[in-house]
């Protein structure tokens, strides 16, 4: 993130807090995040009622990949307030990867790499990716209400709601945002632009379209169409638009892990083995899905932090100040965690990954790496959650703090 954006956008005084929800991409890893918000609202939820303050805690709603299925459902339900919450959760108990994705591979294929590869290569060419997510369409259209989120916006439950997406046709990553009215304060910058868009189910197909597994979706930018995949890619700058939309409180939900070290070893750092193809393709999901989160935290921290030391007599004059950055990720291996509940895999899917080589050793966590944004089955979406539940109540001051609610 730039300087430029986070003084001229993100430190701009508002009039009052504005809070935003950004969440990352990160496939079936994604359910972690409806743990965590599930937390939120039971953490945050006695002091609300308390309050009589019913509201949505968020006015502005920022998502990539498959965090944007999660905060497009979210803003759906914004008007029940943290209700809303508690009913991704259960969406995500109900999901399976037959919702998501189809794949149909023989299973005598898993004893042959190469007859593997042809075949998958031969579905690619037919249908430009190894997977088919048409049933993720079906999926979107009865889990969200595009209706609701207008509606929404439109009574000030929310301020905004935002996309992000990579163009294959320009390579630029584009954020499309929806306000309710016509919508202000456009950034161009290079590789990144906005545009404003009423956010719909091809935006999020788009923005969730992960790179070789979903095919690209057609989008019209600039009065042209474009072919664009997964927000993740080439995306600098996470917290940049929930800034230039004026949030000035952010929430970051990623679904990184601590430490990927040793994963080739079987978790002994003793031993230098070489990586599976699985655990590569995973390493490689993982450079998409997280690597400039934690760098774009640490630099809006670090002015933020500046900020605050300077003399009271100098910050009174300036026209800036710091902005709050809450992040929270998981606190062990998502890998480790996959490899557990590996044979909840479709037969088929299991079938294709273990043809090529891409489960890796049995007991080893690299070899899950890529199986990992693929699971979309109930006992790792389960432990995902109870995962991301854990680690919300570890920050349980933090959050009260964030939200400016004091413990009775």
């Amino acid at each position: 993130m730039s300087l430029e954006t986070i003084i001229s956008y993100g430190l701009t005084r508002p009039d009052e807090n504005l809070n935003a929800l950004v969440l990352m991409g990160g496939g079936a890893r994604t359910a972690y995040q409806a743990g965590v918000l599930q937390a939120v609202a039971r953490i945050v939820g006695p002091q609300n009622e308390a309050r009589k303050d019913p509201r949505f805690p968020f006015k502005i709603l920022v998502g990539t990949s498959a965090g944007a299925l999660n905060t497009c459902y979210l803003a759906s339900r914004a008007s029940e307030g943290l209700a809303a919450f508690e009913q991704l959760a259960r969406f995500w108990t109900t999901l399976r990867s037959t919702q998501v994705y189809q794949l149909k591979v023989p299973g005598w294929m898993r004893a042959s790499r190469i007859a593997t590869a042809l075949f998958l290569s031969q579905q690619a060419r037919k249908q430009q990716a190894f997977l088919n997510n048409t049933p993720l369409v079906d999926t979107l259209h009865r889990a969200i209400s595009l209706t609701h989120i207008d509606q929404a916006l439109q009574d000030n439950t929310l301020l905004a709601l935002a996309v992000t997406a990579s163009s294959y046709t320009s390579g630029v990553h584009w954020t499309f945002c929806q306000t309710a009215g016509a919508g202000t304060g456009l950034w161009d910058r290079p590789g990144r632009r906005a545009e404003f868009q009423p956010i719909t189910i091809e935006h999020l197909m788009a923005s969730s379209a992960i790179p070789f597994l979903f095919p690209a979706t057609p989008l019209w930018v600039d009065n042209r169409l474009e072919f664009f995949g997964d927000g993740s890619m080439r995306q600098s700058s996470p917290l940049s638009p929930a800034l230039h939309l004026g949030a000035n409180k952010i929430m970051v939900i990623g679904v990184g892990q601590p430490e990927r070290a040793g994963l080739a070893g079987n978790g002994n750092p003793a031993i230098a083995a070489r990586p599976t193809l699985g655990a590569i393709a995973g390493h490689a999901l993982a450079s998409v899905f997280q690597d400039t989160l934690q760098a774009d935290v640490e630099q809006a921290q670090r002015v933020s932090k500046t900020l605050r030391q300077m003399p009271r007599e100098i910050a009174a004059v300036m026209p800036y100040r710091p902005i709050e950055v809450l992040a929270i990720s998981p606190s062990q291996s998502l890998d480790a965690l996959a490899q557990a509940h590996v044979g909840e895999l479709p037969t088929a899917t299991y079938n294709a990954l273990a043809g090529l080589g891409a489960l890796g050793a049995r007991g080893s966590p690299s070899g899950a790496a890529l199986a990992s944004y693929l699971l979309f089955e109930p006992g790792f979406l389960k432990a995902l959650m109870a995962l991301g539940e854990r680690d919300a109540y570890a920050r349980k001051d933090e959050l009260l703090a964030f939200f400016d609610v004091l413990q009775a």
